[in-house]
């Protein structure tokens, strides 16, 4: 399985940097991840619903640490890239 496109919307947020959409081998699309200013860096948020006790579960996401890896270094390297392109 190949990420074969990620689009990234800038936000200009304390922590919320970005929303970003991956598709896969150009025939499935996830929708919502967020890339996040967090204490260590930034890293990739999966799409995820708040529960009524007011938890989040993951909607969709990765279920080895390779694919987790994968995917948040793609998705930052086009948030970087996007940055170069529209400054915030």
């Amino acid at each position: 399985m190949e990420i074969t496109e990620v689009r990234i919307t800038l936000r200009d947020e304390e922590k919320l940097k970005a929303f970003a959409n991956i598709t896969f081998d150009n025939a499935f699309v996830i929708r919502g991840l967020k890339v996040i200013n967090g204490t260590k860096g930034y890293f990739v948020s999966m799409p995820s619903r708040k529960r009524p006790d007011g938890t989040h579960q993951d909607i969709a996401h990765p279920v080895s640490n390779e694919m987790r890896r994968i995917i948040e270094e793609k998705v930052l390297e086009a948030y970087e890239m996007e940055l170069k392109v529209h400054p915030v």
